[in-house]
């Protein structure tokens, strides 16, 4: 199986954590066995052993924006994985019961014909992901929407366009990370700039005028 960054992941064994650093006492085992973790961007420059698994970069998130903790699993403890390509499939936010006290839950409908009418595949993550997929209920009435877009090629001006006319409307706040072959990189820093972003790759973020192409300067 092949892991993203932003996919969640359900632990067979809540114990099987590996914090970075002391866990804080919001991630118990309790929390740990019912909510889902988040792959994040790292490389374990370790690799694996004959006596040690690879090893999966993690996430593990709480109620609220401050708490979040970096951390390590084994590959053998997925027992469930979700993608945010899969959240986007099932389109659970049209059932969720606070769909009309949630802005954001209720402007997924009009945002999903649009980005559905796009060449690319798109997933939710964020605060909005999580919840639909666990039914860990994080979100408040400000909640953005954090959005991931798979783009092996370069956008298209229609595209871009489109997405630009997307963002710029009024009411919750959009956030799209568009992920290329090597990293990802925020849409609004790209339209803004019109070229130069900072990438997220597994190694750190990098400066480039490309995305598509190998990065080579680091921050």
């Amino acid at each position: 199986m092949r892991l993203r960054p932003h996919d969640l992941i359900w632990l067979r064994d809540p114990a099987a954590f590996i914090a970075t650093g002391h866990v804080p006492d919001w991630a118990d085992a309790d929390w740990l066995a019912q909510a889902p973790l988040v792959v994040r961007r790292d490389r374990d420059m370790a690799g694996p052993t004959p006596a040690r698994m690879p090893r999966i970069p993690v996430g593990v998130r709480g109620r609220n924006r401050a708490q979040r903790h970096a951390g390590w699993i084994d590959a053998d403890q997925c027992a469930t994985v979700v993608s945010p390509f899969d959240i986007a499939r099932e389109g659970f936010w049209r059932l969720h019961p606070r769909r009309d006290e949630i802005p954001a839950l209720h402007a997924l409908d009009p945002l999903s014909r649009q980005l559905g009418a796009l060449p690319h595949p798109w997933g939710v993550t964020g605060a909005v992901g999580f919840t639909l997929a666990s039914g860990i209920d994080v979100l408040h009435p400000g909640s953005d929407i954090d959005l991931l877009l798979d783009a092996p090629e370069p956008l298209s001006t229609a595209t871009l366009a489109a997405l630009q006319s997307l963002i710029d409307t009024d009411g919750v706040r959009l956030d799209i990370q568009v992920a290329t072959p090597y990293g990802a990189f925020a849409l609004r820093e790209r339209l803004r700039t019109q070229g130069r972003v900072l990438l997220k790759t597994d190694t750190g973020p990098v400066l480039c005028e490309d995305p598509w192409r190998a990065p080579c300067q680091p921050c």
